[in-house]
């Protein structure tokens, strides 16, 4: 059982599509429930159940869990993806940035990732078993300017993920992170992104290929996989 958490039209639908290829249910999170027939009519053949909840809220976030597991049993895997760039904080230059904007990618980022792991991780570790995925910016690991203040917390995420990853190393739980740098094709920042003029350009990634990769770094347990479209912008 895969629950994609966050999911949208470009990444998260491609993990599902990838891993219900494998025979996994994949119960699919977002906001609203607005495209949920859209995306269980792409993902036929597939165990696709649907569920609304804003996983930035940790009672939200909570209670959509259990509601899986009630329905479709012990979750195996879960994919964490990025914030819809329409409901987030937005980027604000590092120089106008005070800490309330910083905590505003914070509270959408990296919060809601340690949330997640709190309340699945303790079934994995009983298990002895178990994926945790998570998909970050590349301005996590470069520095980006003109990503501003999204990039801290982007930093953040990926060292929690990547210290995750070896505190759990021996213990049969895998972390790992999918290091993106570019504009994910048929997805919600994709689409934003290109309909205004930010002053430079971003190259463009395909989500099949990000979710081939997703399952590879599943099955070999790495820790990260990075794709970086930037120099090709």
């Amino acid at each position: 059982m895969l629950a994609v958490l966050g999911v949208g039209p470009g990444l998260g639908l491609s993990v599902a599509r990838r891993f219900g290829r494998e025979g996994f249910t994949t119960a699919l999170v977002s906001r609203t429930d607005a495209r949920h027939a859209r995306y269980r009519e792409s993902l036929a053949g597939i165990d696709a159940p649907t569920y609304s909840a804003d996983v930035t809220d940790e009672t939200q976030l909570r209670d959509v869990l259990a509601r899986i597991t009630a329905d479709a049993g012990e979750i195996d895997t879960v994919y964490f993806g990025p914030a819809d760039a329409t409901s987030g904080p937005g980027i604000t230059p590092l120089t106008e940035a005070d800490a309330g904007t910083l905590r505003a990618s914070f509270d959408t980022a990296v919060l809601p990732a340690a949330n997640l792991v709190r309340a699945v991780l303790p079934a994995m570790l009983a298990r002895g078993s178990g994926s945790l995925l998570f998909a970050g910016g590349l301005s996590g690991k470069y520095p980006m300017p003109m990503l501003g203040s999204l990039a801290p917390a982007s930093a953040a995420l990926r060292m929690y993920v990547l210290t995750l990853h070896a505190a759990l190393r021996e213990t049969g739980v895998h972390a790992g992170i999918l290091t993106i740098g570019g504009l994910i094709e048929r997805g919600d920042i994709h689409r934003v992104f290109t309909s205004q003029d930010h002053g430079f350009t971003v190259g463009t990634l395909d989500p099949d290929d990000i979710a081939e990769q997703a399952w590879e770094l599943h099955t070999a347990r790495e820790a990260e996989v990075e794709f970086n479209a930037m120099a090709a912008a």
